[in-house]
């Protein structure tokens, strides 16, 4: 498959989770004219890919690998670049999780600089991102069912065992890879920025 029918299943799927219109949303990722994205969708539906209201099918899904990610991204820093990278390089989609506020408190023991949505918006920005979603409230599988990736990408940083996100994925009847990823940078983190920013304004 090509890059550009992989583009526009990638956009279907996308779609499939926020309700946004799928030939409008293509048209805006691919920068293709919609009659060419129209010629490539009829091909993609004989082929059993996409059904006729323009949704993936199961078959056209399993072209394609996505990835989740998630994390607080309070402070951009160059270690979430390189990482968030890392992650699109392991698939062809990249659905980024933004815990929200209580969940950040629980895990980073502070309270976010930013609010979920500033962070959400900050994220959906960046060339590397596909989708940018809030999480739930206190249980990670609820957006894991909702994504249903087939790779798991967790930062350097990131405390979550492996073996307890594979076997929480098989109860969902989902067969998830977990890949770890490196940071070159692990000096570089919110906290420490922040911190450093702190210090710096109280010597002014």
């Amino acid at each position: 498959m090509d890059v550009i029918d992989k583009g526009i299943l990638s956009s279907l799927y996308v779609c499939s989770l926020t309700g946004q219109n799928p030939i409008e949303h293509t048209i805006r990722r691919t920068n293709l004219s919609e009659s060419y994205i129209n010629e490539r969708i009829t091909v993609l539906k004989k082929n059993l890919m996409i059904s006729e209201n323009n949704t993936i099918t199961e078959f056209g899904r399993t072209a394609l690998h996505v990835v989740l990610a998630g994390g607080v991204f309070d402070i951009i820093h160059p270690g979430h670049i390189y990482t968030l990278n890392a992650a699109k390089a392991l698939g062809d989609v990249l659905v980024v999780v933004i815990a929200t506020g209580n969940t950040a408190v629980k895990m980073k023991k502070r309270h976010p600089l930013h609010a979920e949505e500033q962070r959400q918006e900050l994220i959906s920005s960046l060339s590397m991102v596909d989708l940018c979603l809030v999480g739930s409230e206190g249980d990670i599988f609820k957006t894991v069912s909702r994504v249903k990736p087939d790779i798991i990408a967790l930062g350097y940083d990131q405390v979550h065992q492996e073996k307890f996100i594979t076997d929480g994925c098989k109860s969902l009847g989902l067969n998830v890879r977990v890949a770890r990823l490196q940071s070159p940078i692990p000096e570089y983190s919110s906290s420490k920025i922040e911190k450093k920013y702190g210090e710096a304004l109280h010597g002014i």
